[in-house]
């Protein structure tokens, strides 16, 4: 019998890590679609708003990254224990995507030397502001993002900074260690250190 969940993306990490590693911490399975970029126009009309991921379920289909995390991390356990828990939780986990939305016209540019240029910028004014943050947050919480244990916003610091890295070809959490030890974590839980050996390269 074929999983219950579908989960399609384009065949990277990107947004539909994270997801992925709820549905693996879980031990949820799923089909794991991937779309090659030459292949998406054909697909693109079949979407609600004609972008991915999407997750479908019992022959219903949703849409956004983040919503469907959300959903996801109640499924596994990962979410607040309260309403004001979520509230916690969705903060940081937006602020993140701020600085993501931030980075994306870096993320873009295809020419070396103006990239370099955005990158010095953006690590005064984004990483700069954001960071040191985020670090202090850390140290509160006792290793963790927020409410002082693993949750989904953990999962999707340690996946979105990795994909924004790879993209800019530098380490950007140099000087943040107790960032970089979220990171760790979630990449040292079992399930997720099985997901990243046998996920496609």
């Amino acid at each position: 019998m074929p999983p219950s969940y579908k989960l399609t993306y384009f065949d990277l990490q990107g947004l539909a890590e994270m997801c992925r590693y709820l549905f693996s911490y879980g031990g949820i399975e799923f089909e794991d679609v991937r779309i090659k970029r030459e292949d998406w126009p054909q697909h693109k009309d079949k979407t609600p708003f004609g972008v991915l991921p999407i997750l479908e379920h019992n022959g219903k289909v949703a849409g956004q990254s983040i919503a469907i995390a959300r959903y996801l991390a109640k499924k596994v356990k990962l979410g607040g224990n309260n309403d004001w828990e979520d509230l916690e939780i969705d903060a940081i986990v937006d602020t993140m995507n701020d600085i993501k939305l931030k980075l994306t016209p870096m993320l873009m540019e295809q020419d070396a030397a103006k990239k370099k240029v955005v990158l010095e910028a953006a690590k005064k004014d984004i990483f700069g502001f954001y960071f040191p943050r985020l670090e202090a947050m850390v140290e509160k919480n006792k290793g963790y993002l927020v409410l002082g244990r693993l949750t989904w916003a953990d999962f999707y610091f340690a996946t979105i900074f990795t994909v924004c890295e790879s993209m800019i070809g530098e380490e950007i959490l140099a000087g943040y260690p107790n960032l970089k030890e979220v990171r760790e974590k979630v990449n040292g839980l079992p399930a997720i250190k099985k997901w990243i050996e046998i996920r496609p390269n």
